[in-house]
């Protein structure tokens, strides 16, 4: 016997042995009718080749064609916003028996560092809003801001991807690939998902948080250049015509077509072609998307684009106004990049920091509503605002006035697409330190986007690893009511 062979191998099957093992094959075989009968199998090869199989048909009457989650990376502070504490003041400096935990960890005391912009009372609502966004103020009757916001994490990074995925661990399809995969494209010269990162750099934990995940990469985010070229290398290849190109593309398009249907090992070949096939398709059409200067004097002035300190947010604005215009589904912008006081990290100097990053942003996010409105847009655009986590009512160190990361009470704000205008829901305790009424998960705002677009949170599913993964997970969400019209 050949000894590189398993110890327990044996060449000469018995009788018993080898009918003992069919046996229990022939109730494999069942099962196995059983599942394809379901589908299992189809849905688990797509699943597995990273191949698009369609979302099911799951529409609902959906108000929204488009969404602009402006994601204001850091996590600005709520009670310094839009979640009015008149409770709170008074009391600075103040020291406190307060449980609070964050990036310093788990605290029972702390030091109060009250709101340091004055609110006042706008539009027919009556909301509270501080002086940090005196234009956003001037929409609040558009708006409906949800003040009991909960994330899972206090950290940056797992944080983000909870926000932006639905998960703290990276792996998972974004939101805006949820977004394309269950409503498609109605543009197909045009990526259906355009991410904006800030001047300044990317967030803490990078792609993941517009990646596609499990689900083909045709899905994932494109990031866009506000400046210049929207997408680097877009052009053809020196030399090459127009001919040519698509000659190479039918040739590439029919190379993929034969090796997927028999090789499981080219599993990112069809998104490739995709790929291929769009960027050939925006050689004409993503530069007159870009093309802000084709905007009027007024509206160009309306974002912003007339102040240095403006025009870098104005204009990612006012480019995510052309694209939801032009069919693009969903366009997340960011306000804050790398580390820091780049971002609305406030650690150290909570006035400087806001102040600045507020000023950047207060103005052309009030265009963007303006705009979208007059245009008659803003009915079917969903407009969200909101960071990763809030801050908490406390300092974070001995002297100055930085809070640190809070998780457990903070706002978030939603307008146009079904949103009911000039409502707050839900509510944080006297200090803003945690939700106490109607608490507001992830999940719930991920519902509510989805419901908005017409598409059933609970049962848009896209089969890996043996399950129907969902956005909302296995539990399921049900949307905020409350806040829609």
């Amino acid at each position: 016997m050949n000894s590189s062979l398993p110890p327990n191998f044996c060449g000469n099957v018995h009788r018993r042995e080898f009918l003992n093992t069919i046996g229990g094959g022939f109730t494999h075989l069942a099962l196995c009718g059983m599942l394809a009968k379901d589908g299992f199998f189809t849905n688990q090869a797509l699943g597995a080749a990273g191949v698009a199989s369609p979302a099911p048909e799951l529409k609902l009457p959906g108000k929204a064609k488009s969404v602009i989650f402006l994601f204001m990376y850091g996590g600005p502070s709520h009670i310094d916003t839009f979640d009015y504490k008149p409770a709170m003041l008074g009391m600075d400096g103040k020291t406190i028996q307060i449980q609070t935990k964050g990036r310093g960890g788990s605290k029972n005391e702390g030091r109060i560092v009250e709101p340091k912009w004055k609110f006042k009372q706008y539009g027919q609502s009556g909301k509270w809003v501080s002086d940090l966004f005196p234009n956003l103020a001037q929409c609040v009757d558009d708006i409906a801001f949800i003040h009991s916001m909960v994330a899972e994490s206090p950290i940056h990074g797992s944080a983000m991807l909870k926000m932006n995925t639905g998960s703290i661990l990276s792996g998972k399809p974004s939101l805006g690939s949820w977004i394309n995969y269950g409503l498609g494209s109605s543009n197909h010269n045009l990526p259906g998902y355009v991410v904006m990162l800030d001047k300044t750099g990317g967030p803490i934990s990078g792609a993941k948080n517009w990646s596609s995940g499990f689900m083909p990469a045709t899905y994932q985010g494109t990031v866009f250049r506000a400046n210049g070229a929207p997408i680097l290398d877009l052009s053809p290849r020196e030399g090459m015509s127009d001919a040519q190109q698509r000659l190479l593309l039918n040739s590439l398009n029919d190379l993929n077509r034969s090796h997927l249907s028999s090789h499981a090992d080219n599993t990112n070949l069809a998104a490739r072609i995709d790929s291929y096939e769009l960027a050939y398709r925006m050689q004409a059409t993503a530069p007159e998307a870009i093309a802000i200067e084709q905007e009027s004097p007024e509206t160009r002035a309306l974002y912003g684009l007339d102040t240095p300190r403006t025009e870098d947010f104005g204009r990612k604005c006012l480019l995510a106004r052309r694209l939801v215009e032009r069919g693009v589904r969903f366009v997340q912008v960011y306000s804050g990049g790398a580390h820091n006081d780049d971002n609305w990290d406030a650690h150290g100097d909570l006035v400087k920091n806001h102040e600045f990053h507020a000023g950047n942003t207060d103005r052309p996010i009030a265009a963007l509503l303006k705009d979208l409105k007059q245009r008659g847009l803003l009915d079917e655009t969903l407009v969200v605002w909101g960071g990763e986590f809030g801050r908490q009512p406390t300092a974070e160190y001995a002297a100055g006035t930085g809070r640190d990361h809070n998780s457990a009470g903070f706002t978030m704000w939603m307008a146009g697409g079904g949103i009911k205008g000039g409502v707050s829901y839900g509510e944080t305790d006297e200090l803003g330190n945690r939700a106490v009424a109607n608490r507001c998960e992830v999940k719930q705002l991920h519902a509510t986007i989805l419901h908005l677009l017409g598409e059933d949170p609970n049962k848009l599913s896209f089969f890996y690893g043996g399950l129907d993964q969902k956005l909302v997970g296995v539990e399921g969400a049900d949307p905020i009511k409350a806040i829609m019209a």
